[in-house]
């Protein structure tokens, strides 16, 4: 139980990794359009380090408890079957996207920046992989048809004995 304690600690990393994320999407702006108008290539390598810390940071994120929801929006989510399998069906299409994606530009991709760009697309697919285990272990534990096939089952094996 201690190791889970620990890593559901370090779950925590996800928050000061997302600031850093959100750091290098401000960044190119800072100067003003005008130079980043002339320096295009900052754009380029900002966005790789946002994509990159924000895959880390997801990634850091699986490491929370599953058997607990972060709030009721998600909560009314994960309980009903339906929604619960929406919502893996679109978190499974946004992950392999974004690794088709991220392969693609690295293996096809004639610019390099966009080759850059890849390292950072890629880090994020990884990240939504782990993401993707994490939403599936919360919907196993919260929906509400197991719960009640596990309670019933329970209540029949409480009163045969």
């Amino acid at each position: 139980m201690k190791v889970k304690s620990a890593f559901q600690i370090i779950s925590y990393a996800q928050y000061p990794l997302m600031l850093i994320a959100t750091f290098f999407v401000i960044k190119p702006y800072i100067k003003g359009l005008e130079f980043l108008k002339q320096n295009p290539e900052i754009l380029f390598l900002n966005y790789n380090n946002a994509l990159i810390f924000f895959g880390l940071a997801i990634g850091f994120s699986t490491l929370q408890d599953t058997t607990k929801t972060q709030n009721n929006f998600s909560k009314k989510i994960w309980t009903n079957p339906k929604k619960g399998r929406k919502m893996i069906f679109y978190i499974s299409i946004l992950t392999f996207s974004t690794l088709i994606l991220g392969i693609f530009m690295y293996y096809f991709s004639k610019n390099d920046k966009l080759k850059e760009l890849s390292f950072g697309v890629i880090v994020l697919g990884i990240g939504l992989i782990g993401f993707l285990k994490s939403a599936i272990e919360v919907f196993e534990n919260h929906r509400s048809d197991k719960k009640m096939n596990s309670d019933s089952s329970q209540i029949e094996i409480d009163i045969g004995d």
